[in-house]
């Protein structure tokens, strides 16, 4: 047995059943044994490809996005480019070359990391090494300085610990971790309702069937993003998959080696992730007074700023043999169709309102 899977069954065995939430922070982020603390989950040998992998014009995109949005922001003589979760580096390392377009921008931005993930920070530096000035990496984004601020995050709200009810004939029960008769975990129901949760639910899940699941997400982080871009100025811009309207219906999955797995199986050996809900999300954004653009999918997104455009810039200068390549690249960042990118993942975005309108977001 693993040591995560002990200490599951430890924690289990004295206070009862888990919370969906608490067993999937664990998995993903116990200190010792949680899956992103202890190795580099991206690329062919890992257990997933996110969309900077796939092609440096991902990237680059998203850094002539935030250099728009920093002329939009008056030109701030030094301004914070964060990026939550960074992966390997790819993507910031993509944005500040394209930062050099212009000039002014690069000059004011310094990089800031969000990462929990030692075995990543280290490969995050290596990628980093040669930026000047260096970037500077953060546990949490309440340790980045106080000013204006451009957030970016690519697949990071799907990793942040989702909540499950299930509704029965008589209400809504947060769903739960146990360990079953054959000693095995499985899921469950809590022994008591969760009172008054009927009234805060969209009206779609309430009047969804007996049996159903709602997935939803307590974790201050985007709130806090938001006061701060109201408080100081600033943007964020969040690509991740998920659904545009509030929905019943479970999306808690796990994905080792490139392939779906149980997510009650070897926790900390695979990632888990649930789909964002880009309605709650952009409703509790508006309510603080945020500017929130979108969601849209990401096909639109990229043809809005430009990715044809870049990719035959870069096949004019590239060998023959990698215009496969680009065109392969372009057409699964964008491609609406079920293996494609281009649909399933969205692009939201807000700000400040006395920016305006966001590029990328043009009707």
């Amino acid at each position: 047995m693993e040591p995560l899977e002990a200490e599951i069954r430890r924690r289990i065995s004295l206070a009862g059943p888990m919370p969906v939430r608490q067993y999937m922070a664990l998995c993903l982020s116990h200190p010792q044994y949680g899956y992103y603390m202890t190795r580099d989950p991206l690329g062919r040998a890992g257990d997933f490809i996110t969309s900077p992998e796939v092609s440096q014009m991902f990237g680059e995109l998203v850094g002539l996005w935030a250099a728009s949005v920093w002329k939009l922001m008056g030109e701030p003589e030094n301004v914070r480019l964060v990026e939550l979760g960074p992966g390997r580096g790819t993507m910031m390392l993509d944005m500040l070359r394209a930062a050099r377009v212009v000039p002014a921008f690069r000059e004011a931005l310094v990089a800031h990391m969000i990462e929990i993930s030692p075995a990543l920070q280290q490969r995050q530096q290596q990628a980093l090494r040669e930026v000047d000035p260096p970037p500077l990496w953060h546990e949490a984004f309440n340790e980045v300085p106080e000013g204006p601020a451009i957030v970016i995050a690519n697949e990071f709200i799907d990793a942040l610990p989702v909540n499950q009810a299930i509704k029965q004939i008589n209400g809504w029960y947060e769903r739960t971790i146990e360990i079953d008769s054959h000693d095995n975990l499985a899921f469950g129901i809590a022994a008591d309702r969760i009172p008054h949760f009927e009234q805060v639910l969209p009206q779609p899940v309430r009047d969804a069937p007996l049996g159903s699941i709602y997935e939803w997400r307590t974790d201050p982080l985007p709130l806090e993003i938001g006061q701060r871009i109201m408080r100081q100025g600033g943007a964020a811009l969040f690509i991740d998959y998920g659904h545009a309207q509030s929905a019943a219906g479970e999306t808690l999955q796990a994905v080792g080696g490139h392939a779906f797995a149980n997510p009650l199986v070897a926790p900390g050996e695979v990632d888990l992730t649930a789909h964002v809900d880009f309605e709650a999300l952009a409703d509790s954004l508006d309510s603080m007074g945020a500017q929130v653009h979108g969601p849209i999918g990401q096909a639109e997104f990229l043809r809005n700023m430009g990715i044809e455009k870049r990719a035959e810039a870069l096949r004019a200068v590239a060998p023959h043999e990698k215009a496969a390549e680009l065109d392969a690249a372009v057409a699964r960042l964008t491609s609406e169709g079920r293996t494609g990118m281009g649909r399933m993942f969205k692009v939201i975005a807000f700000a400040d309102p006395k920016i305006g309108a966001l590029p990328g977001f043009a009707a």
